[in-house]
């Protein structure tokens, strides 16, 4: 059985950040990285945008920036949360730049800030239409110099190792958390890995949907486990949707992304007609908060019967396209599309979960010894919707938290518990892989056509209804199926879907990303 004193599932800017603090705090304490596909596959690779943070004293400020986080967050942020996140953001920042991470600045040397829907200045970091991928990269390397540092790709964490302790009559039991059964793919085992402190940084849920710009691992795991570990699951029915991603099928699982930044620099949004329609729906048109746009594009959609709306990018020069977008604009050569001579074909998808699991300010969830950070918690900033370029400055931040409450605790912590090994008697290897590949479609269906940017009470007690059948299937399969990744998967995504349908349901009033018809 692995011993380590921490253990982090997931490797985005959450888990890595998080794990390098520790390591350099605690150079005799042993830390392990848990991954299952890649060491740099992560929602952080893919963020193209940047980190929302307050640098520029000359117009911008924290108020600002809290502001405007309140603003999108549609009145059930935290405020507490949003301070602490907004007036520490700096901070973490200069971490990274100290850790070899490169932002752009301008000719003269300052950094060019860019400008995204719901914020009132420019103040968005951003290293080209790439920031994600040069921050995974360069934390990858510098997680690689760290003796103490052990980071195993294709392991699949399974299940969260918990059990009840009554520490006295009166008091209620209390959950504590001792390490994770984890599946090592390459050798088809399961591994009880042990460990005092536990984070979870997992990443999102956007896979539990047809159109996502989340990577093709980003299937609720770290939720679902939280889950049925009895972790507090909150606010799981706020989900973004990103308004422009590429109207393109790929083969990867993952709609490419038209990052909000085009928008900031000028591009229009326009109908089949060819005309502006965002004047219609708010004053701040193409820079209206995400779940406006979204909303806006889904009915416009509807009025016309198209598949997509247009973001017209003609007025912005190929010089400045470049250099900012090269990545984007790249990928629209790539399928046919010259930016400066057509529109760009777009569609919202899921982007980003708001909710999630139960931290309080420092990333403790309701379970002793278990941390959360990242988009697979709810800390209380994003409320009804994430205001852009929130997500990595975030994760910075919480990151930092669990860190402070690891460093403060892990001494005191013996686990001495006896833990029993994974229990894989009596399993089979089905030859019906097409049980799981259908299910998991029929579960993306489910999750698009009924639980999407709008929402009905008839969509979702459908949802519901299909979603239990799924959950029985699946579960019978898990039980006697020997392991499967894509089995793993695929209850993850519908324990995670259930989250969403059942918090939807309870919630009676529209706020933020959540919309539903018949609440008007």
């Amino acid at each position: 059985m692995p011993k380590t004193d921490v253990l982090v599932l997931g490797s985005g800017i959450a888990g890595l950040s998080y794990a390098l603090k520790v390591a350099e705090c605690f150079p005799e304490k042993k830390i392990v990285i848990l991954t299952k596909s890649d060491e740099s596959e992560s929602n952080t690779k893919y963020a193209q945008g940047g980190i929302a943070t307050v640098i520029n004293n000359q117009g911008d400020s924290y108020e600002k920036h809290i502001s405007d986080t309140l603003k999108a967050g549609d009145g059930l942020c935290n405020l507490k949360v949003v301070q602490a996140v907004v007036e520490e953001g700096p901070q973490r920042l200069h971490e990274l730049i100290n850790w070899g991470i490169n932002f752009d600045k301008s000719k003269l040397g300052n950094y060019d800030l860019g400008l995204e829907g719901g914020h009132s200045e420019h103040r968005i970091l951003h290293f080209k239409d790439i920031t994600g991928y040069e921050v995974e990269r360069k934390l990858i390397i510098k997680i690689k110099q760290q003796q103490n540092i052990t980071l195993l790709t294709s392991h699949f964490a399974v299940d969260l190792i918990t059990e009840h302790q009554l520490k006295s009559q009166k008091s209620q039991q209390k959950l504590n958390c001792y390490g994770a059964y984890v599946f090592n793919q390459k050798t088809q085992e399961i591994v009880t890995f042990k460990a005092k402190c536990i984070l979870l940084a997992t990443g999102g849920i956007g896979q539990v949907y047809r159109n996502t710009t989340n990577p093709i691992i980003a299937t609720g795991d770290g939720i679902a486990m939280a889950y049925r570990a009895k972790a507090k699951i909150s606010n799981m029915e706020f989900i973004q949707f990103h308004p422009t991603a590429l109207a393109h099928q790929f083969s990867h699982g993952r709609s490419f992304l038209i990052s909000e930044a085009v928008r900031g620099l000028g591009a229009i949004l326009k109908n089949e007609q060819g005309e502006a329609f965002m004047h219609k729906y708010d004053v701040r048109k193409e820079l209206a908060s995400r779940d406006i746009v979204s909303r806006a594009i889904d009915n416009e959609l509807k009025i016309s019967g198209a598949d997509f709306v247009y973001l017209d990018c003609m007025s912005i020069s190929k010089k400045d396209f470049m250099e900012n977008f090269p990545n984007i604009y790249a990928q629209c050569i790539d399928i046919g599309i010259d930016i400066n001579k057509q529109m760009i074909p777009v569609t919202p998808a899921a982007h980003y979960l708001c909710g999630g699991i139960d931290v309080d300010i420092n990333g403790c969830t309701s379970i002793q010894h278990l941390y959360a950070c990242g988009e697979c918690a709810h800390t209380g900033l994003h409320g009804a919707n994430r205001l852009a370029s929130n997500s990595l400055l975030e994760a910075l931040v919480f990151a930092h938290r669990c860190f402070k409450e690891t460093i403060k605790n892990i001494e005191q912590i013996e686990n001495k518990i006896s833990i029993p090994d994974w229990d894989g008697e009596n399993t089979f290897e089905t030859k019906e892989r097409i049980l799981i590949t259908h299910n998991r479609k029929e579960l993306k269906s489910i999750m698009s056509d009924y639980v999407g940017i709008i929402r009905t009470h008839e969509r979702l007690m459908r949802a519901s209804k299909r979603l239990n059948v799924l959950f029985e299937e699946t579960e019978d399969l898990y039980q006697k199926s020997k392991l499967s990744t894509p089995l793993f998967e695929l209850r993850n995504m519908i324990s995670t879907a259930y989250l969403i349908v059942e918090q939807s349901m309870k919630r009676v009033e529209n706020k933020g990303g959540f919309y539903n018809s018949d609440l008007n």
